[in-house]
């Protein structure tokens, strides 16, 4: 008999998809050594250029320097000269722009780029104030893959502790809970989401705007507000279910606290459904953010973050002339929380008893 954990591994979609994420979390971690540039540094005449043609001489790398160059008045198209008089290889372990490493380790060292500072690589190009859009890309992913995590940390305690307390305990505690949870589900969220951080620009005590730091907080808090109402209803309705089941009331008669059955008895059941929910609703959390700093009310520039990135599809001419520039943040986007969606199916095969029932039989 196969155990979850071998039927979760088994499933032909899981091992790319944790491959997947295990990658860009990797950058998460390291994004200071992997991002060729700072998010900030702004390169002169630099602005919205394509990806970095790659030369090969040798059976090695190498890059001219570029520059922007005029804009065809019919088109708009934007020429792009390459100094061909110097060639630059790209090496590992090059010197670039300086870093603190987790805000803590001071260190210039990058893992891949041109070995002399006379060229530039940039791999999805720039943007239009000449800034390397692979290294925003993996510096914003601290926002836009972090928000999730953070998201259920506060979502789901609060979901689970309101639905076990008021479905084991029941009568007038279970109705008030009830129709708080009801009253926050019939709130279109994304309209609650857009309301409330418009009116959260100021900080009403310094009456400044709030910093990058503060709207991620409000993020994430507005986001949690909204979600543990409809996860508190489903855990409530497994806590009735559960609480008159022969091994709580034999608990019951034997003097178990009520704290004691619930952290015993009754929450362990629930820890399937809450792992598996949890894993489906990192992307929520995402497309949250990223909603809110598309339409300028989530993380502002220069600070990046897959949602502020996207912001640039609002113009017209970026989305037909620099497609990259759009196409990088969505895909990253979409992918994301597909492996996440994948990573929850897999889960929720792997420890549906009625999987384990088959597979023994």
């Amino acid at each position: 008999m196969t155990t979850p954990w071998q039927r979760f591994w088994q499933q032909p979609w899981i091992r790319p998809a944790v491959g997947i994420l295990a990658v860009l979390y990797l950058g998460v971690a390291l994004a200071e050594v992997i991002a060729p540039y700072s998010p900030q540094t702004i390169h002169a005449q630099g602005s919205l250029l394509p990806p970095t043609a790659i030369y090969w001489q040798g059976g090695w790398p190498y890059v001219y320097p570029t520059v922007q160059g005029p804009v065809d008045r019919i088109t708009g198209e934007q020429a792009v000269v390459e100094d061909r008089s110097q060639a630059v290889p790209l090496g590992f372990w090059v010197k670039g722009d300086p870093y603190r490493w987790l805000g803590v380790f001071p260190g210039d060292r990058h893992v891949f780029g041109p070995q002399s500072p006379v060229a530039h690589w940039h791999l999805l190009g720039t943007d239009e104030q000449g800034r390397d859009t692979l290294s925003r890309l993996i510096y914003g992913s601290r926002i836009s893959l972090l928000v999730g995590f953070v998201g259920i940390g506060l979502t789901f305690p609060l979901g689970v502790g309101i639905g076990t307390w008021s479905g084991y305990v029941g009568g007038w505690t279970d109705g008030i809970l009830m129709r708080l949870t009801e009253v926050l589900m019939s709130i279109p969220s994304l309209y609650l989401l857009v309301a409330l951080a418009a009116v959260l620009q100021v900080n009403p005590l310094t009456q400044v705007p709030f910093s990058n730091a503060e709207r991620f907080v409000i993020i994430v808090a507005i986001t949690s507000l909204v979600n543990w109402a409809g996860l508190a209803r489903v855990i409530r309705g497994q806590v009735l279910s559960l609480r008159s089941r022969d091994y709580v009331l034999a608990a019951r008669m034997m003097g178990v606290s009520s704290w004691g059955i619930l952290w015993r008895h009754i929450i362990p059941q629930t820890t399937t459904y809450v792992l598996i929910s949890a894993t489906l609703a990192i992307p929520g959390f995402m497309a949250a953010e990223a909603v809110l700093s598309l339409i300028g009310l989530g993380i502002q520039q220069p600070d990046p973050s897959w949602g502020n990135m996207l912001s640039l599809a609002t113009s017209a001419t970026i989305m037909v002339l620099h497609p990259w520039l759009v196409a990088a943040p969505a895909g990253l986007i979409i992918l994301t929380s597909l492996c996440f969606n994948v990573i929850g199916d897999g889960l929720r095969d792997a420890l549906d008893p009625r999987q384990v029932t088959s597979a023994a039989e």
